[in-house]
């Protein structure tokens, strides 16, 4: 069975053939013009990640909402926790960029950390 990706990892865009056998295991990668391009193909049929950037509330901020990204990429599956959590999420003015606004965000290693000082 063949899939058919993608690539997102640089602006080329290459389109990767995923060669897969009746098994589930990957029998080969083709499309690809950089190693980079194998791995993302490879991960995306073993463990799918995903970075998220969003908003929390912000009080007192010069805008009501204060832009945010996670500190490392977590499972695709468990980006609606993690947006979960941040719609509930609410901080107090003054932050700076880079303060933690969530630590450890649903037990995944990684922070919910500013993007912008606020």
């Amino acid at each position: 069975m063949e899939k058919i990706l993608t690539c997102i990892v640089c602006p080329m865009g290459c389109e990767i053939t995923v060669d897969m056998g009746e098994d589930g295991k990957i029998n080969s990668i083709t499309g690809n013009t950089c190693k980079r391009g194998e791995v993302y193909a490879r991960n995306e049929f073993t463990n799918p990640m995903r970075q998220l950037t969003s908003t929390v509330v912000i009080e007192g901020g010069l805008y009501e909402r204060l832009p945010v990204i996670l500190s490392g990429d977590i499972p695709k599956d468990k980006m609606f926790d993690v947006m979960e959590k941040l719609s509930v999420a609410s901080v107090k003015a003054p932050i700076k960029r880079g303060d933690v606004i969530i630590e450890n965000v649903c037990d995944l290693g990684v922070n919910v950390i500013a993007s912008r000082s606020m």
